[in-house]
């Protein structure tokens, strides 16, 4: 296994590609010791590996802990666990299949169609406010406000300032526990924000179950057969999974269309689409004409070259075999993200190259298979929303600080973005 791979190490995080494309040389399968993983760097074997029945995001629907060859999480961590493992992200099986179809009931194209003018409204009053200042923190002032406040009208979260305040910060400390090996203190926060979040969605729960409004919840309450846990715990994955995506796509992606040089010609294609360019809650590459299919096709080239999400995990529940390696059951296994979005086999030559117009964009951001993110197409409007406003109000955006990286690996981010416009 290349040294080189060091997830611990911030030279490693500022720029993880060139260990990806000696992992890929090197082989399909790679034990990483240090948190006991094997590491799966090619396009066609994380795709293949999403959808494959014999790895799950759990093992417990199958087998218990010492069968399986693993430990019992500790038990100081059991409010994090009953939070997470009742969520769609965790979930296996019958359970998965239930849940994601009862779900799905609520959570529907329709949904996110409503959502479309509050996005877009929401997006033209940040962007309008960072201009007008000239500049500022946008990681601050736009990328992180936006889809916390879509998610929060969206589970029909009071438009209160100390209630929509304590999210973000919820979901960040629930969200470092999906780091390699999280420290002590790490799971301390998580546990303690997975039992504040997880109380104040009771609450909200009972109050829209007295007086239910036009929001999410209210639908979650009237979709017979979900439990109330798991309606909170499907609340809570979609703000985490939700926003983090969101948000760091727009940080990373507006520092690297400035890095390339590549933020004013975008601009310039992009205004021509006028205040409502910006596409659909579809979304997809090349899914709408003239400069608001150029804006949908670079969101989703964003999205590949430096993806949010490096690495996404599954255990191995019946032995596999790759490249001639057998990975028995017990094992987990790492899909680089990153790498597979970066590898030329699918790519191309010009796989570690940002190309704006890459119509045949096959990433696997948003994963593949029954896990596959619901909330993509949300995602992808809030994108598009975003992204059109930067590029329509601020043509002539520019850093005004090197930004600096956070130091997780698997969540990929900086912690801030100062600029100027």
């Amino acid at each position: 296994m290349d040294a080189a791979f060091d997830p611990w190490s911030p030279e490693f995080v500022a720029d993880p590609y060139p260990a990806y494309e000696r992992l890929r040389a090197a082989g399909r399968a790679h034990w990483f010791a240090p948190s006991r993983q094997w590491l799966v760097p090619h396009h066609a074997d994380v795709s293949a590996l999403l959808r494959d029945r014999r790895l799950g995001r759990t093992y417990t629907h199958r087998f218990g802990h010492e069968e399986f060859g693993r430990e019992a999480p500790d038990a100081a961590h059991e409010p994090f666990h009953t939070l997470n493992d009742h969520g769609l992200l965790d979930l296996e099986g019958a359970d998965h299949a239930r849940i994601r179809r009862l779900v799905s009931q609520a959570f529907t194209p329709r949904t996110v169609e409503r959502l479309a003018p509050t996005v877009r409204r929401l997006a033209a009053e940040l962007v309008a406010g960072l201009v007008a200042d000239g500049g500022g923190d946008l990681q601050a002032r736009v990328a992180e406000p936006l889809p916390v406040a879509v998610i929060a009208e969206m589970l029909g979260v009071p438009d209160d300032e100390e209630e929509r305040g304590r999210l973000r910060p919820w979901s960040a400390d629930i969200c470092g526990m999906y780091e390699l090996n999280p420290s002590a203190e790490t799971a301390r926060r998580a546990v303690r924000a997975s039992i504040e979040f997880s109380d104040y969605l009771r609450e909200l729960i009972a109050r829209r179950r007295k007086e239910p409004g036009d929001d999410l919840v209210s639908a979650l309450i009237g979709v017979a057969g979900l439990t109330e846990q798991e309606m909170i715990s499907t609340c809570v994955l979609l703000l985490n999974a939700g926003h983090e995506a969101t948000v760091n796509t727009t940080v990373n992606g507006c520092r690297t269309l400035l890095e390339h040089g590549r933020w004013s010609g975008l601009a310039g294609d992009v205004g021509a689409a006028g205040a409502d360019g910006a596409a659909g809650a579809g979304g997809a590459a090349g899914g709408a004409g003239g400069a608001s299919g150029k804006l949908s096709t670079a969101v989703e080239e964003l999205l590949r070259y430096d993806t949010p999400l490096q690495m996404f995990e599954r255990w191995v529940l019946d032995d596999i075999e790759l490249g001639g390696l057998v990975i028995p059951r017990g094992s987990e296994v790492a899909l680089l993200f990153g790498s597979a979005n970066r590898d030329p086999a699918r790519f191309g030559p010009t796989a570690d190259r940002l190309d704006l117009a890459r119509a045949d964009n096959p990433h696997v951001t948003f994963g593949a298979g029954i896990h596959y993110c619901l909330g993509a197409p949300l995602a992808r409007l809030e994108l598009t929303a975003v992204f059109g406003e930067l590029l329509r109000r601020a043509p002539g955006l520019r850093l005004a600080a090197e930004p600096v990286r956070k130091p997780g690996y698997v969540i990929r981010g900086f912690e801030g973005l100062m600029v100027e416009v």
